[in-house]
């Protein structure tokens, strides 16, 4: 890895996709097979940063109803009643395990709005209405006044939204890092296109004896 792609850690932000509810828990309307096990990951995760003082981002779905946010591909199913992360339910919740408290409920009605709320002292969710977590918020915009050059991600369904996640990214220059052990579905040939675009795989308790040792 050279200099241009080298992570700095004091950084860094903590980018965490969509879990939720709804994604996550067994027999869940959407669950994704998987996600339930890296929960324990993201949990030691998330302990580290709050520690630290770094910057955390929970990136999350919400469908309306109507459907009138939904991707093209699932608009279908959701005007069919299927309830997937549908605003003030408790599927669209984050996952309490890794919340800085297990009070905080989600302003949605704020998120909709394209703001982000802000749940602990460095520690924010963030509403996508696509894959990707840079379309159409301000994630960008945070992330610079933060000061942030490196992005580490985990989270659920590595395919669809950390993939196109790490891909917009890599777009806007910033240093990744990819923990494959706290994200779901992920796969071998999809690592190995991460690491062409120059983002470094870890695992978790390697990503922490780095943050030790830093």
């Amino acid at each position: 890895m050279d200099e241009y792609t080298k992570p700095i850690l004091e950084k860094s932000a903590l980018i965490i996709i969509d879990i939720q509810n709804d994604f996550t828990i067994p027999n869940a309307t959407a669950e994704i097979k998987g996600t339930i096990n890296v929960i324990p990951k993201i949990k030691d995760l998330v302990a580290l940063y709050r520690k630290l003082k770094r910057p955390i981002y929970h990136i999350i779905r919400i469908y309306n109803k109507d459907a009138s946010n939904v991707d093209l591909c699932r608009k279908k199913m959701i005007l069919e009643g299927k309830e997937i992360a549908i605003p003030n339910t408790p599927g669209a919740q984050i996952v309490e395990e890794v919340l800085p408290q297990t009070d905080i409920n989600i302003d949605f009605e704020l998120l909709l709005k394209n703001e982000t709320q802000k749940i602990g002292h460095h520690e924010w969710i963030i509403y996508k209405s696509r894959w990707g977590a840079f379309y159409n918020t301000k994630l960008n915009e945070h992330l610079q006044n933060n000061n942030i050059n490196t992005l580490v991600f985990c989270g659920c369904n590595f395919p669809n939204c950390p993939r196109t996640s790490m891909y917009e990214a890599s777009e806007r220059d910033y240093k990744i890092i990819f923990l494959k052990d706290a994200t779901s579905q992920v796969y071998e040939k999809g690592l190995q296109e991460l690491s062409n675009i120059g983002v470094k795989i870890m695992d978790t308790k390697e990503f922490i004896v780095l943050h030790n040792q830093y």
